[in-house]
């Protein structure tokens, strides 16, 4: 017996791996690399192959007990595979959630972030196991998909838009194993668009509570009296505008203290591309104060777990203890967002990108080499000296646009 369970699941070569007792497990070309078991034996001098199928779906245990099986039937002078041929043995179909189990494997190492699999497991095991779970996967009709979807559609949108597309994926997958044929009946155009309303994206989009951007330099005089990292965290992300996970997952070595930038590399980034920040002064001298670790890279280490950066449930606990759970860390991009287009005279493409927001259309973005970097360092100087700035004593602020 020359493999395991955990062999077989993390061979990454290609090629034929012997178990001993004519049973091979047999890896095919990247990237797929695809596995199915073979049962290989001779009668007579002749070689013989005969496929197990897929071990996505047949168990090691279970192929040898298979192999088992034939060995016997050869013994006893039967040739398996000139019998196969005059009655195929019945195979048990893989079902909708084995194959949805195997889906989720398969995209887990292109997934940026961990939630991933838990969002797509949780979504199917909540709707669409419960009905489909069971079910050969060339059983499932619109009709059924329609049944799941028609509840959450209009209540739920953006958990049923995302669940549509999720099953989808999956049978498109059991479609390319063989497992089903035919129109996809969880396809959206000429199928489901006829059952369902169309989603307006307005209504899907969920609005993070903001900060007003008047009130930024009261905020950061109050969170700069709080100690502990995790205000320190929350100060980096509001003076670089960053998103929650690009600030707290922020190493040393992304820090170029000698030309005051901060470059993310494309693999942290929501749209998978490199992105430059200028630091301003503030910014700078937070990075400056930090204490160091030995052991860890990352400039922002979890007290709770050492070596390893802090949660997103840092920011939010400390605006808890600051009595502001009114607001939400991410809407102090907003904050950035309005400041920058009501009190300034930044242009739009400039402030998009301080976000890392997509700029225009694919073409515009062929044609745009650079990424405004200059530009950018005064936003951001001057997004500083916002949050840097309070109010005088006595004043009444009145917002322009109210005015």
């Amino acid at each position: 017996m020359a493999l395991t369970v955990r062999s077989v699941a993390t061979i990454k070569q290609p090629g034929k791996y012997g178990d001993g007792d004519n049973l091979w497990l047999i890896v095919g070309p990247a990237p797929s690399l695809r596995k199915r078991w073979e049962f290989r034996y001779r009668i007579a001098g002749k070689a013989y192959e005969m496929g197990l199928g897929s071990a996505d779906f047949l168990s090691l245990h279970d192929a040898r007990e298979r192999v088992t099986d034939l060995r016997r039937k050869v013994r006893a002078g039967h040739n398996p595979v000139a019998d196969n041929k005059k009655a195929k043995p019945v195979v048990r179909r893989a079902t909708f959630e084995e194959v949805a189990e195997d889906c989720i494997k398969s995209q887990i190492g292109g997934w940026k972030s961990g939630k991933s699999e838990g969002q797509w497991r949780q979504s199917l095991l909540t709707y669409a196991y419960p009905s489909l779970g069971h079910m050969d996967p060339t059983a499932v009709s619109t009709e059924d998909v329609h049944a799941i979807l028609a509840p959450i559609w209009s209540t739920k949108a953006e958990t049923a838009s995302r669940l549509r597309a999720r099953i989808e994926k999956v049978l498109n997958r059991a479609t390319a194993l063989n497992l089903r044929s035919g129109d996809n009946p969880a396809r959206w155009k000429g199928n489901l668009d006829h059952l369902l309303s169309k989603q307006s994206k307005a209504k899907r989009v969920k609005h993070h509570p903001a900060l007003p951007f008047a009130e930024m330099a009261t905020f950061m005089a109050a969170l700069r009296k709080r100690e502990g990292i995790a205000a320190r965290a929350f100060e980096f992300a509001i003076f670089t505008a960053a998103r929650t996970n690009e600030a707290l997952g922020a190493t040393w070595s992304e820090i170029d203290f000698a030309a005051k930038v901060w470059t993310i590399p494309r693999e942290r980034m929501k749209l998978d591309r490199e992105h430059r920040v200028p630091l301003s002064e503030p910014a700078l001298a937070l990075l400056k104060a930090l204490p160091r670790d030995d052991g860890s890279d990352f400039v922002f280490i979890s007290p709770m777990n050492r070596g390893k950066p802090m949660s997103n449930m840092a920011l939010l606990a400390t605006l808890k203890r600051m009595e502001r759970t009114d607001i939400t860390a991410h809407g102090f991009r907003s904050a950035f967002r309005d400041w920058a287009a009501e009190t300034t005279s930044h242009p739009n493409n400039v402030v998009e990108m301080a976000l890392a927001h997509a700029i225009g259309s694919a073409v515009e973005a062929a044609y745009r080499r650079g990424d405004l970097f200059e530009k950018r360092k005064r936003l951001m100087s001057d997004w500083a000296a916002h949050c840097d700035r309070l109010p005088h004593v006595g004043t009444k602020v009145v917002p322009i646009g109210a005015a």
